[in-house]
C-alpha cells in the first residue's frame, strides 16, 4: 500500500529548470572545462611540489648561503732512498719472457741489491707495482720504483708472511716501455 507523504521544499522545483534523477538538475554548459581546468591547475601545482622536494632531498636545492669546500690534505709519503741492505724480488707478471732479469739488471745498476728473479703466479698483470712489506719500508720502495718506468707504489703485508719486504711485480706496461 502506498504511502502518502507531506510535501516539503523539495517537491517544489522552480520553474524553467528539468528535473533530472532525484532533485538534479540539469548540468550547466561548460562545466566540464571547469572540472579540467582545476585538474590540469592541481596537477601542474603537485608536479612542481614535487621537484622541489626531490631537489630538496637531493641537495640540489640548497637555501643556504654558499660554502668553501675544503681542499683535500696532500697525503705524506716518504722520501724516495735506496736502501743497499734490503733486497728486492722481482716477479715477472707478464708473458714477455726474461722481463724479471731485465729489471733486475736495470735494479744493480741503480745500486738497488736483487735477492731473486720469478715469475709471478699469474701472467696477466698490465701495471708494476712495487710493494713494500711495512711502513719504514716506503722511502726504499719509492726509490726503487723511481728505477723502473711506470711504476707505483703500495703498502702490502701479504709478502712479508714469505720474508720479503720489497717486491716488485712487472706488468704489461713495464714490458711495453722497454720494447718501446
Amino acid at each position: 500500500m502506498a504511502q502518502k507523504f507531506p510535501r516539503d521544499r523539495f517537491d517544489s522545483i522552480p520553474h524553467g529548470i528539468d528535473r533530472v534523477g532525484a532533485h538534479r538538475a540539469p548540468a550547466r554548459r561548460g562545466a566540464k572545462w571547469i572540472a579540467f581546468g582545476w585538474a590540469a591547475l592541481a596537477t601542474v601545482v603537485l608536479v612542481a611540489v614535487g621537484i622541489g622536494a626531490v631537489m630538496l632531498l637531493n641537495d640540489r636545492l640548497n637555501f643556504a648561503a654558499p660554502t668553501a669546500t675544503p681542499t683535500p690534505s696532500p697525503v705524506v709519503t716518504a722520501a724516495p732512498t735506496l736502501a743497499p741492505e734490503v733486497p728486492v724480488t722481482v716477479l715477472n707478471g707478464t708473458t714477455t719472457s726474461g722481463l724479471a732479469a731485465n729489471a733486475a739488471e736495470l735494479l744493480t745498476a741503480g745500486g738497488v741489491t736483487v735477492g731473486a728473479t720469478a715469475n709471478a703466479s699469474t701472467s696477466d698483470l698490465t701495471e708494476t707495482v712495487v710493494y713494500y712489506a711495512t711502513a719504514d719500508l716506503e722511502g726504499a720502495a719509492r726509490g726503487v720504483a723511481q728505477l723502473l718506468p711506470e711504476a707505483d707504489v703500495r703498502l702490502s703485508e701479504q709478502f712479508a708472511a714469505t720474508g720479503t719486504p720489497l717486491v716488485v711485480v712487472l706488468g704489461s706496461d713495464y714490458a711495453a716501455s722497454i720494447a718501446g
